[in-house]
């Protein structure tokens, strides 16, 4: 399957990422910052990153900039737990934000494993990466709407 780094500040969705996506055959590596995560992402050959959005520090924003700017091939699964679309009374669209910096995809926390494996296999797809960002939200999957 694929080598993928998961880039995520809060150690329980941590270890639910790596336990979702290690029993679905991939190889996880798990970083707690973002600058940690770009460290390892320098250092090792990764087929998706899964990044967090919000994170103190080097945030996920600022970690997929770098990330686009070395290897813009590869492609990113933004995550949150805040919204990541724009909504008239919400936040801006920090999924089209992350999408000029280089995402593919995006999930609202929290998420069900299913939704993880389905944006995964999404990012990892050849054609995918050609296609228009999307964003998934716990309870609004495709079989939801």
């Amino acid at each position: 399957m694929a080598n993928l780094l998961i880039v995520d500040d809060d150690p329980a969705v941590q270890a639910t990422i790596r336990i979702v996506l290690e029993r679905a055959g991939h190889s996880v590596v798990v970083a707690g910052d973002g600058r940690k995560g770009l460290a390892i992402f320098e250092a090792g050959d990764f087929d998706l990153l899964v990044l967090d959005i919000f994170m103190p520090g080097m945030d996920g924003l600022e970690t997929m900039k770098l990330i686009h700017q070395r290897r813009p091939q590869t492609p990113i699964l933004v995550i949150s737990g805040r919204p990541i679309s724009w909504d008239a009374n919400s936040t801006p669209d920090y999924l089209k934000i992350a999408t000029k910096l280089g995402a593919i995809s995006g999930l609202q926390k929290p998420f069900r494993p299913p939704e993880l494996l389905a944006a995964v296999a999404g990012c990892l797809a050849p054609t995918r990466r050609s296609a228009p960002p999307s964003t998934g939200r716990a309870g609004q999957g495709e079989s939801d709407r």
